[in-house]
């Protein structure tokens, strides 16, 4: 049973704040009674997505693991493929590969962003091409809502005719070079599970450019049911639908993303302006080219203070933080899979937190924060 660890007075890393208007689309499903997964909630929800990232099309199913799964598949990948995935990141990156029984390969991060290398990214290409083994896919993921160097990403993958899966899971309302990430690659996904910067409590969206691969993606969440008066299937498909309840709280959820995405940067902005006068606390700013929602405000802390020390002191103080992602190389699932690296996601798990960063903390949780971290460094 999964357990919820809940005390009175909790400060939560990342919980859902309702904007009031999801109510509304809710209850109009329940008095239509489209209480299953269909309904105008679901491609209301598809064009608010559309709105307010200008993708062309979007299909929301059932989780953001599920939509990387299926963009997956539809962009080709198949049993024996190689992926190239940041070693740096959830599982729920790597793990759709291992559905497809493609894969992955894992590539370190760079200083700057935190996300994948494009030096060690086009290495494990050449190397890749060398062995027989061209990358079907590479997966670009924007971490903590940090855009990738989407730039020289994307050159090196358009050199080598290699297509791109953005997972921007963290990342709805970030921008490279102003444009939203999701939208540079083949294909793009976000999550809307209950601790991102806006939910659908689970659920998550494929963006694309391309009408085939999204009508193909939509057929395959809904058990590839072939066009018949009966059923008939001739491919394999899955139950990732979203339900029109699920959709109709994620089409209030986008009336306050841009509110949402405001406060996510001003708590960064609060954790910063107080903490930032401690020798050696690291804040990764944002490079030029780079908007960042600030899912999570991240950390690394000061040699020699160990990360999971300083997160039970803040523990037992009622807030909940989190250690940056433990790198899929370092997992034992992935002991066997190709590596390659620079050292970057080693040092920055040694040494890295994720602040609470919900949008509804007051500026008294956030003091309590800064407090008790000031006090578990000794300043």
């Amino acid at each position: 049973m999964t357990q919820f660890n809940y005390r009175p007075g909790r400060i939560f890393l990342s919980v859902p704040h309702m904007g009031g208007h999801e109510r509304n689309y809710v209850q109009k499903a329940l008095e239509d009674n489209w209480v299953t997964t269909a309904g105008p909630n679901i491609p209301g929800f598809e064009h608010d997505v559309c709105q307010h990232t200008n993708a062309q099309h979007a299909v929301a199913v059932s989780s953001g693991t599920a939509a990387i799964h299926l963009a997956l598949r539809v962009m080709g990948v198949k049993p024996g493929d190689e992926v190239i995935c940041p070693t740096f990141t959830f599982v729920a990156s790597a793990n759709p590969i291992l559905y497809l029984g493609a894969t992955p390969v894992f590539v370190d991060s760079e200083p700057e962003t935190w996300n994948l290398n494009p030096e060690l990214l086009e290495e494990a290409i050449k190397e890749g091409i060398a062995r027989g083994k061209k990358p079907a896919c590479i997966i670009v993921v924007h971490l903590y809502g940090m855009p990738a160097n989407m730039k020289a990403i994307m050159a090196i993958a358009d050199q080598y005719e290699i297509p791109v899966l953005e997972d921007a899971a963290e990342a709805l309302g970030s921008r490279f070079s102003g444009h939203q990430v999701g939208t540079f690659g083949k294909a793009g996904i976000f999550s809307f599970s209950g601790n991102k910067i806006i939910t659908t409590s689970g659920g998550g969206v494929i963006i694309t450019a391309e009408e085939e691969l999204a009508k193909q993606a939509a057929f395959l969440a809904n058990q590839a049911k072939d066009e018949a008066p009966y059923y008939l299937h001739s491919q394999m498909g899955y139950n990732y639908t979203l339900s029109n309840i699920n959709a109709g709280i994620g089409r209030g959820q986008m009336e306050m993303l841009e509110k949402r995405v405001k406060q996510r940067r001003e708590i960064y902005t609060y954790y910063y302006n107080k903490l930032s006068d401690i020798e050696e606390l690291y804040f990764l700013p944002e490079p030029k080219t780079s908007f960042s929602n600030r899912w999570l405000t991240t950390i690394l802390l000061p040699k020699p203070f160990d990360p999971e020390q300083v997160r039970q002191e803040l523990e037992n103080e009622n807030i909940e933080a989190r250690r940056l992602w433990k790198p899929m190389h370092q997992q034992p699932l992935f002991a066997q899979n190709k590596f390659y690296g620079n050292g970057t996601s080693d040092k920055l798990f040694e040494r890295g937190l994720c602040l609470p960063s919900s949008s509804l903390l007051t500026e008294e949780d956030l003091d309590k924060v800064v407090k008790t971290l000031r006090q578990a460094l000794e300043v």
